[in-house]
């Protein structure tokens, strides 16, 4: 070890956290990882999360039990209440409860990006990572892709696809939309099969694919159950961590220590810390170290659904049926950001099961705002780390999102409604989905409507946003460091200046892999 006890300090074993934690210790560096959740190898992981169907597991209660972070809510809109938000706990992170979806954000979200001056998060600088981590067995061997890395990308063959899934890419080509057989390459649109992270029908998480080829390292030590409370800090400088491990408190010192603990709890703890917005520290007693924005600017996909009342035909015939294999990336408008909307098909209708109103025989097309303009908020609820912060996403509660909602859902009625999907649904569109088809020709009531059910599609983002170190709204500069301290940085999707234009996983294993090579 160092005089001051490890390298690298790494809070948090989820996806960013772990790959960035494997590859610092494959380099030498000494690394603690600290995980707040069980930490298991990866033979141990609960079969249900196995599934290709992550319904398989939401319908099993002992399948989340230490591996879901529970009392965690937030309100999607403000006019909803809070309700449950997932996010996962234990090694892997959210990557081993998540969709298996892995797909890309379009290069042009890295443009983006660079504009509001993250520096280094080019397209051309990220590109070699998202490649340098995937295994992907269909298009390895484009210039933009790769093979063998630690990630496999599987598309299941059309052959495979549920009834939901035919029915959508069917419906969407007629009504004209491209196809895209790799929605991974730089520039795509249009229909395309969706990449997912498995191997031979398994979920593949970061636990899986980095972790558990890394714990022969002498340099690197893994420490689950271990709720970190805040950094500690030697003037201007973060010097480790102070944790409670079995109900003691406990400290760990590092040269660096690096924040992984996601879109939630990163901010949290750098705000516990002493960093964040000052009228909020000081309302809970907390001495303020450093004023940041830290908390402002949540976002997630804000996602509507129309139910499909499905044939026997096309009802899924096993619980580990897909879920869901298609996505069709598209433009609301002219002038609007490219593939600012996204449908997916769900072979099973998620949301209607989660409420024991329907049962599989039940699936659903859905629409989400992959490019979003609404901000959310997140703060402390005390300054104790086992309460869950309070989280309020306002969604749709920018103009520009809800006309862009509003033009996806019903675009999405119209493929619904199409015979290509008649085809797979039996009963009546309409009853089936009295309450939207009720408001449907009314901006104001069809508005009402999406901020009363809309959800999220759980790719929370950017509560410690990146950019330029003089922008109001930056937290960490493009080398990830929190601004006004020394030896502190964080690493993972809370940094992202926005919600990318895709599922984040994927988008935040690069940041891993990216910021382990910055390191050294």
């Amino acid at each position: 070890m160092t005089s001051s006890g490890w390298d690298l300090i790494v809070v948090g074993a989820g996806s960013a956290g772990a790959t960035l934690a494997v590859r610092s210790a494959a380099k030498g560096k000494r690394v603690l990882l600290l995980e707040a959740g069980p930490d298991y190898r990866s033979a141990q992981t609960h079969e249900a999360w196995r599934s290709p169907n992550p319904v398989v597991a939401l319908m099993d209660p002992t399948a989340a039990e230490g591996l879901v972070w529970t009392g965690l809510n937030s309100s999607r809109t403000d006019k909803q209440q809070q309700a449950p938000y997932w996010r996962g706990r234990g090694v892997g992170g959210s990557s081993s409860i998540n969709g298996q979806i892995a797909i890309r954000p379009p290069m042009a979200d890295f443009e983006d990006w660079a504009a509001l001056g993250c520096l280094g998060w080019s397209p051309q600088d990220v590109l070699p990572y998202f490649a340098q981590l995937e295994d992907d067995e269909q298009f390895g061997d484009e210039p933009y892709h790769g093979r063998g890395g630690p990630t496999p990308i599987y598309r299941t063959p059309q052959s495979a696809w549920g009834g939901v899934d035919s029915a959508l890419c069917r419906s969407a080509l007629a009504a004209g939309f491209d196809w895209a057989a790799d929605v991974n390459a730089p520039g795509a649109t249009g229909v395309s099969p969706y990449p997912i992270n498995s191997r031979e029908g398994r979920r593949v998480s970061v636990n899986d694919a980095y972790l558990e080829h890394a714990r022969g390292l002498n340099t690197l030590t893994v420490q689950g159950d271990a709720l970190v409370d805040r950094v500690l800090f030697a003037g201007n400088r973060a010097v480790g961590a102070q944790l409670i491990v079995a109900g003691r408190t406990v400290t760990e010192h590092a040269d660096t220590v690096i924040l992984s603990a996601g879109v939630i709890h990163s901010p949290a703890i750098l705000m516990r810390s002493g960093i964040g917005p000052a009228h909020h520290l000081r309302r809970l007693g907390i001495h303020t170290r450093h004023d940041l924005p830290v908390g402002h600017g949540m976002q997630d996909h804000p996602m509507t659904l129309v139910s499909l009342p499905l044939t026997d035909a096309a009802a899924v015939k096993t619980p580990h049926d897909r879920h869901t294999n298609v996505c069709v990336r598209w433009t609301s408008a002219a002038g609007a950001p490219k593939n600012d909307l996204m449908f997916v098909s769900l072979n099973q209708n998620v949301l209607a099961m989660a409420s024991a109103s329907t049962g599989t025989s039940a699936g659903a097309f859905g629409v989400w705002l992959n490019q979003n303009y609404s901000r959310g908020e997140l703060t402390l609820a005390s300054t104790d780390p086992s309460d869950q912060p309070l989280v309020l996403q306002r969604m749709l509660s920018d103009e520009r999102d809800l006309a862009r909602m509003r033009a996806g859902l019903r675009e999405l009625v119209d493929l619904a409604s199409r015979p290509e999907t008649a085809e797979i649904t039996e009963g009546s569109l309409q009853g089936e989905n009295e309450a939207l088809f009720c408001v449907l020709d009314s901006d104001s009531e069809l508005d009402d409507y999406l901020l009363a059910t809309v959800v999220d599609a759980q790719h929370g983002t950017s509560t410690c946003r990146m950019g330029a170190a003089d922008a109001a709204d930056t937290v960490v500069d493009s080398e990830c460091r929190v601004l006004g301290v020394d030896g502190l940085r964080v690493v993972d999707a809370s940094v992202f200046p926005s919600v990318p234009r895709a599922n984040t996983n994927l988008a935040t294993i690069m940041a891993g892999e990216l910021m382990a090579d910055r390191l050294g």
